[in-house]
C-alpha cells in the first residue's frame, strides 16, 4: 500500500499515556504569583489550577476518543507528511463538498457539532454536505512534522490534493484562525473547483497608507481599538511562535500544565472546561505542542506571497468578542466578498453568540450562515 492511499484510522491512546498524564499533573511544580494578581501578568494560577483539577480528576479522554472514533478517519501522505481527517459523506445526492479547517490553539475537535446539521439536516429544504475536516499539518495526528516550510500555501496545495484524491470535482472551503487563512488560499490555488470560501475572520490589516483611515465608521474605528488592545495586551504569543518556537517547545512538550497554560491563554473563558481540555490533550498525547507553533514561524518565513488579491465568492460570518475584520481592508486582499454578516451578541433570542470558536459556541447561527452562503453560490 503506497503513502497516498487512503488508510483507515481510528484513535486509541495507549493507557500508559494517560498514566503518566495523571502523574504529571500530580507533581506539578507551580509557579509564584503575586496575591490578587488575577491575570495582570497573564493567565492567572486560580483558572490554570481549576483547570488542571479537571484535567487529573474529572475530564474523559476516553469520551472524545469515542467521539472522533464515532466518525469515519483516515490518514494519506501528501507532499511527505501524513495528513489526518474525517470525512463524513452525507446521504443526499444534492450534497455539496466542504473542507473545514481549524486554527491554533484549536483542533479537528471544534467542528464536531457542526457535523450532523451540516451532513443530515432535519429540514429537507436545508442544503446538505459532504465534510473533510483535515488536521493542519503538524497538528494532532497529522503531527509532528517531519519536515520544514509548512505554511498557508503549502498547506492550502495539499488541501487541494486531498480533495483531489477524495474525487469532489467541486467544493467548499470553510475555516476558522488559521483556517481562516488557509481557506482563501485554497481558492486561489485550486480557483477550477472552489466554488466559494466561508470564514469567521478576514484577517486583513492597514498598508501603512493614511487614506485608508479617512472617514472610518464608528464600528470599523471600535474594531482598530480592539485590535489595538490584542496586540499590547495578548499578542506575546504570535510574537513567540513567530520567532523562536523551539525555545518555547520544549516547556510545552515537557509540562502538561506549562502546555494547559499556554493554549488556554486563548480560550475564552467562557467556554466550557472539557473543551478546552480536550484540545489541550489533543496536542500533549500527540506530541505536537512544537510542530503546531512552527506554523507562524513558516507563515513569517514564507519566501513567496500573493500579492493580488483572491478571487473566489467570499463570505465572512463575525462573531463578537473575536477578531472584528474590516472591510475597506479585507476588500483590498479579497476581491470577491459577496457575504458580509457581523453577529451581535443575540441573535434571535439564542442569547450569547460570543467567541473565537463559533463552530463550538453557536452551532446553529454559523451553520445556517454556511448554508445560505454555499445555498446562493448555486
Amino acid at each position: 500500500m503506497t503513502g497516498t492511499a487512503l488508510r483507515p484510522f481510528r484513535v486509541e491512546i495507549p493507557q500508559t499515556a494517560l498514566d503518566d498524564l495523571a502523574a504529571r499533573l500530580a507533581r506539578t511544580n507551580w509557579p509564584a504569583e503575586v496575591p490578587g494578581a488575577g491575570d495582570t501578568y497573564g493567565i492567572g494560577t486560580d483558572r490554570v489550577r481549576a483547570l488542571a483539577d479537571r484535567w487529573r480528576d474529572g475530564f474523559n479522554w476516553r469520551a472524545v476518543e469515542a467521539q472522533l472514533n464515532g466518525h469515519p478517519q483516515f490518514v494519506t501522505e501528501i507532499d511527505g507528511e501524513q495528513i489526518h481527517f474525517l470525512h463524513i459523506r452525507s446521504s443526499r445526492p444534492d450534497a455539496t463538498a466542504l473542507v473545514l479547517t481549524h486554527g491554533w490553539p484549536g483542533s479537528v475537535l471544534e467542528y464536531l457539532d457542526v457535523i450532523a446539521p451540516l451532513t443530515e439536516p432535519s429540514d429537507p429544504a436545508a442544503p446538505a454536505f459532504h465534510l473533510v475536516i483535515p488536521s493542519l499539518p503538524g497538528f494532532g495526528f497529522s503531527g509532528p512534522t517531519r519536515g520544514a516550510g509548512w505554511n498557508r500555501f503549502r498547506t492550502a496545495r495539499a488541501w487541494a490534493e486531498l480533495m483531489n484524491r477524495l474525487g469532489y470535482a467541486s467544493y467548499g472551503a470553510v475555516g476558522n484562525d488559521a483556517g481562516s487563512m488557509v481557506a482563501p488560499e485554497l481558492g486561489r490555488v485550486d480557483p477550477e473547483h472552489v466554488v466559494g470560501v466561508h470564514v469567521t475572520q478576514l484577517f486583513s490589516f492597514p498598508s501603512g497608507d493614511p487614506a485608508e483611515f479617512a472617514d472610518l465608521s464608528e464600528a470599523d474605528q471600535a474594531a482598530l481599538a480592539h485590535l489595538q488592545w490584542f496586540y499590547e495586551n495578548k499578542f506575546s504569543f504570535n510574537q513567540v511562535h513567530s520567532q523562536q518556537p523551539q525555545t518555547l517547545a520544549y516547556a510545552l512538550a515537557d509540562s502538561p500544565v506549562g502546555l494547559l497554560a499556554w493554549n488556554a491563554q486563548l480560550f475564552d473563558e467562557s467556554l466550557d472546561a472539557d473543551f478546552i481540555l480536550a484540545n489541550v490533550a489533543l496536542y500533549w498525547f500527540t506530541g505536537t505542542a512544537a510542530s503546531a507553533i512552527r506554523l507562524y514561524w513558516e507563515d513569517a518565513h514564507a519566501d513567496q506571497q500573493p500579492t493580488a488579491p483572491t478571487t473566489a465568492p467570499t463570505a465572512l460570518a463575525m462573531f463578537p468578542g473575536d477578531f472584528q475584520s474590516i472591510r475597506r481592508f479585507a476588500e483590498r486582499d479579497h476581491a470577491n466578498i459577496v457575504r458580509w454578516t457581523a453577529y451581535q451578541t443575540d441573535v434571535e433570542g439564542r442569547g450569547d453568540v460570543g467567541g473565537h470558536y463559533a463552530a463550538h459556541q453557536a452551532t446553529d447561527v454559523l451553520v445556517t450562515d454556511i448554508r445560505e452562503f454555499f445555498a446562493s453560490l448555486r
